[in-house]
């Protein structure tokens, strides 16, 4: 059964909320600011969008978040509003209930253990308030920044799956696939 699903959560220093259209503009200079670090991880940063292509995307996910098929969150500076990074409890399975965790940091912003505080929080949330059974972490098994989050937070690699997709420059590429299937398992 779905659980309510809270809008806004906050960390210690984030507000963690689901997407809104004021910041289409603030999440379309992020995207490109952080584009270079985005095209080998993301498939849907193949080139540079548009500020339409993003207010669509924004509103998608909006729309996605209000049918609960995903749950996107953005992550705010709670001092500054400044956009931080993107995030959001993806490939739900309700059923069960399961979630995935996937997020990017604007590059600006890297390397000051936002994404590790709001992925805890996300994490804490899903267990807490939407009764989770199981929550994922799955990253290109190259992409080391992204495993570390899940690694720092006791997240536990269940295995790679080998040459299972595409990587963005259309090259053969594998996923670990990391878990977490109690709260009392979360670090950081």
């Amino acid at each position: 059964m779905k659980q309510a699903v809270p809008e806004h959560i906050q960390s210690e220093r984030l507000n963690i909320r689901c997407p809104e259209l004021r910041d289409v503009s603030e999440l379309y200079e992020a995207i490109q600011e952080s584009l270079g670090e985005l095209i080998p991880w993301m498939v849907w940063a193949k080139r540079s969008t548009t500020p339409e292509e993003t207010e669509e995307n924004l509103r998608r996910a909006i729309a996605r978040f209000v049918t609960r098929e995903d749950l996107r969150y953005d992550f705010h500076h709670k001092e500054t509003d400044r956009l931080i990074a993107c995030s959001g409890l993806h490939r739900i399975d309700w059923d069960i209930p399961k979630f995935e965790i996937g997020y990017w940091c604007r590059t600006s912003e890297q390397g000051k253990g936002y994404v590790t505080e709001g992925v805890k929080a996300l994490s804490k949330m899903a267990f807490s308030r939407l009764g989770a059974a199981r929550v994922e972490i799955r990253c290109d098994d190259l992409n080391e920044k992204s495993a570390a989050v899940a690694e720092r937070l006791g997240f536990r690699l269940e295995g790679v799956l080998k040459y299972d997709s595409r990587s963005p420059r259309g090259e053969l590429r594998s996923t670990r696939v990391y878990a977490l299937t109690r709260i009392e398992d979360l670090k950081a």
